[in-house]
């Protein structure tokens, strides 16, 4: 059982996840505010409909969902590098990188303008790599946990997706008087929290899993072994005591038959393991789906409203609310993950191999969630977007939690962060394509999504691929158990 002690930093690390990290993706929120400021609005045209003479603002929600789709690359594919500096570098240097990135980002917002609206771009950018980099040094804490380590893990990834209604706060906060600047400039002040936890309540390299005897960090001392020296002494042991085996894409599956464990995986292995690239595909439509979503809410709602700024208003705040539910959805893709803990193995069976076992259920309910969420968002109903908020909500914290969870479970620890961080680079290059999709929507479609809306959910349907796969592999290692049984009995 874990300590009240990891009790504490656990929860000093899910409130950090909740109230920082992901701040970025309460876009919709703080679109709003920008547009109220008069962010871009030097790019609005009179236009007359009607004989009735109205603002046209097709170029200003352009130049605002550029500054997203910029921000949401960033966010991920600047995880590649990160997770190479925190594996070869650990927490403190990880996160003092991270808190000083994320500080840069919030005080260039309160120090900008709506003549100085260029500077969003970095701004925003900034934000998100450095939140970013606040979840990757707090999910190693889920390995003080054990036997719940995924639980813990997918909770803080939702409370990553809920510290999106901050900016929901920042709204409301605005619309009773108080200014962006001030707000931008308390979340600033709050990076003095952050420096705190990083000297007094982190370990200064990693939390190995699993944990050795007498495991300490932070400040707890003594004559027991610090989180350097346990990664000394039990690391290898570690990686070699959990990681899931799986055939590399290149390579042909019959010279591995016979030798299905290998001591150590290597970095470049994961990387060309089946596992990893369907998994790549998996995480990468469904997250072009989020992002695209999210970056075109604001001009969605403006389209299914015809304009009326109160109504804009109010579905803007029903969905920032929403996102506060992400830390209630998520721990529900941890347990599904973890449900085979409590479960005697089947004879032979790894303990990875059981992890992956319970990882396919998660992957497919994940897929399943996203290809709903998309066809009740191509439906042009108003009222239904209340559905499609709560499915989306929903479904962002299994993806992300659940990328996480199985990237802990079917690869080696010691590659976690570089892996972590491949995948949403790579991952980051397919959620481009949300900028020529939105072009697509404003330009030969005239603002109407329905299209793109429906290429997309047919599009979702291929992440079916992963979870299937996954299932093959597990049901052909059980075989060659059954096999190699048999052969022994005889």
């Amino acid at each position: 059982m874990f300590s009240s002690t990891d009790s504490t930093i656990g929860v000093h690390s899910l409130v950090e996840c909740l109230c920082f990290a992901g701040i970025l993706f309460g876009w919709a929120s703080l679109v709003f505010v920008l547009k109220s400021d008069g962010y871009f609005s030097y790019l609005c045209v009179n236009s007359t409909v009607n004989e009735n003479i109205t603002k046209e603002c097709t170029k200003q929600d352009e130049q605002l969902s550029i500054i997203f789709t910029v921000a949401s690359f960033m966010n991920n594919f600047l995880t590649l590098p990160n997770g190479f500096v925190f594996d070869y570098f650990g927490t403190t240097v990880t996160r003092l990188l991270g808190i000083s990135i994320y500080t840069s980002g919030t005080l260039m917002i309160a120090f900008s303008n709506a003549a100085l609206s260029v500077i969003l771009y970095p701004a925003l950018a900034l934000i998100a790599v450095g939140g970013i980099l606040l979840l990757i040094t707090n999910m190693q804490v889920g390995n003080l946990f054990g036997s719940h380590r995924s639980t813990v893990i997918t909770l803080y990834n939702g409370a990553f997706d809920s510290s999106s209604a901050v900016f929901l706060i920042v709204k409301l906060l605005y619309e009773d008087g108080v200014s962006l600047r001030y707000s931008l400039i308390f979340l600033s002040c709050c990076s003095v929290i952050h420096l705190i936890r990083t000297f007094l309540l982190m370990p200064r390299r990693h939390i190995p899993f699993p944990l050795p005897e007498k495991y300490t960090y932070g400040l707890r001392c003594g004559n027991a072994q610090t989180s350097s020296e346990s990664e000394k002494v039990n690391g290898k042991d570690n990686i070699q005591n959990y990681e899931a085996t799986e055939t590399p894409a290149n390579t042909d599956k019959s010279t591995n038959t016979n030798n299905p464990v290998t001591s150590e995986r290597s970095f470049k292995s994961c990387i060309l393991s089946w596992f990893f690239l369907w998994h790549l595909l998996w995480l990468s439509i469904m997250q072009l789906r989020h992002y695209l979503f999210i970056g075109t809410l604001n001009p969605f709602l403006n389209h299914l409203t015809a304009g009326v700024p109160s109504l804009v208003s109010t579905y803007t705040n029903a969905f920032a609310f929403t996102q506060l539910c992400g830390i209630l959805c998520a721990p529900w893709n941890g347990l599904i993950m973890d449900r085979n803990k409590n479960k005697p193995r089947e004879k032979g069976q790894s303990e990875s191999e059981a992890d992956l076992n319970a990882a396919i259920l998660s992957l497919f309910v994940t897929v399943v969630q996203c290809v709903l969420f998309s066809l009740c968002a191509a439906i042009p109903v108003l009222p239904l977007q209340y559905l499609t908020f709560v499915l989306q909500v929903l479904n962002r914290s299994f993806l992300y939690g659940g990328n996480a969870a199985f990237i802990s479970v079917a690869f080696p620890p010691a590659h976690f962060g570089k892996l972590y961080g491949t995948l949403l680079a790579l991952s980051a290059v397919v959620s481009l394509l949300q900028y020529p999709c939105f072009e697509i929507i404003s330009g030969p479609l005239n603002g109407d999504p329905f299209a793109v809306n429906v290429a997309l959910t047919i599009l979702s349907c291929l992440a079916f691929i992963h979870p299937i796969y996954v299932y093959i592999h597990c049901r052909r290692q059980a075989a060659q158990r059954a096999k190699a049984e048999n052969t022994n009995t005889s």
